[in-house]
């Protein structure tokens, strides 16, 4: 059996994935495992302290339970640090933070459900509001291409660019198009926010908030620097409800992105694992599919008007 060009393409992908996987877990350990050494050689150095300075009411197994248990809270978002009072991890801004990192699976970790009507609940209300999510972001960012491409449409009419119909000048359009949508993303939605988080959350420094903003808004959600997470921070529901709603658009803005950048067939690698491209370049398969009734493609009706195709329903840019 003939493997297709795209199905080879796949599992060359396939390998540099993997192969790329394992470099980067490989870099992560060598710069990573020096520092989590370190460390924990200065732990293992304070609570040998901390116990012989308590040895007379305290011993090893003692000490090892209590820090099991504090560590077990802090893990699900519970603090003992001070006597001072707290927030619940479950009032309305804290909930609905929550929510929003279940709803776009950002999924920082950091406050979980502990009870077994809790765990369920999460499990049906992302069932249920996950596809309800990519659904709204995808009509969303439908509607934005909208006004990208009225800005394209804009751009046209600049004499810089479009001269004599040539190639050279519409392939500069385009990267300009897409230029000006990446400054925009990457201004409004990673380097003023990362400025913002950075002026409000004093542990953090721009670098920090930049990273923030990275991990959140490609859905990793390492959940490492979490923004509202120190008791004491001032309008924290306000807050922490005002970050969701950044996270959402953010979301939103970097799909957009990724849209415009693969509406520009050189960029768009996707075609060249698909079948579609290898179909339309067979004769044989052109037939095969074009006949069969399962055809998804679009037919025109006996009375139909001919000014109607798909052409007219999506117009191309590019």
């Amino acid at each position: 059996m003939k493997l297709s060009k795209s199905t080879i393409r796949i599992f060359g992908l396939c390998a540099f994935y993997l192969l790329y996987m394992f470099i980067g877990a490989a870099v992560f350990s060598s710069i990573e495992y020096p520092n989590e050494k370190q460390i924990i050689e200065k732990l293992k150095a304070k609570r040998h302290e901390f116990l012989q300075k308590h040895k007379s009411c305290l011993n090893d197994s003692q000490l090892e339970a209590f820090i099991t248990k504090i560590v077990s809270a802090n893990n699900h978002g519970i603090s003992t640090i001070d006597n001072s009072t707290v927030e619940p991890n479950w009032s309305f801004g804290q909930a609905v933070f929550f929510a929003g990192t279940v709803l776009t699976t950002i999924g920082y970790g950091h406050v979980s459900p502990l009870s077994t009507g809790g765990k369920i609940f999460c499990i049906l209300y992302a069932i249920i509001g996950i596809p309800i999510t990519l659904i709204l972001i995808s009509a969303c960012v439908e509607r934005l291409l909208i006004i990208t491409n009225r800005l394209y449409d804009k751009l046209k009419t600049l004499s810089i660019f479009y001269r004599n119909n040539s190639t050279l000048n519409l392939k500069a359009l385009t990267y300009t198009h897409l230029g000006l949508v990446f400054a925009f993303v990457l201004s409004f939605f990673f380097l003023i926010p990362a400025a913002v988080f950075s002026s409000i959350e004093k542990e953090w420094n721009y670098l920090d908030a930049l990273y923030y903003c990275f991990i959140s808004l490609t859905t990793i959600g390492l959940g490492d620097y979490i923004p509202g997470d120190k008791n004491e921070q001032p309008y924290r529901v306000f807050y922490k409800i005002a970050t969701t709603f950044y996270l959402i658009i953010g979301i939103m803005f970097v799909m957009l992105f990724i849209s415009v950048l693969t509406q520009i067939p050189e960029l768009n690698l996707a075609k060249l694992l698909s079948l579609e491209m290898e179909t339309s370049n067979d004769p044989e398969r052109q037939l095969l599919t074009s006949d069969t009734p399962t055809s998804s493609s679009y037919s025109r009706q006996i009375d139909e008007d001919d000014s109607l195709s798909v052409n007219n329903i999506h117009p191309s840019k590019y």
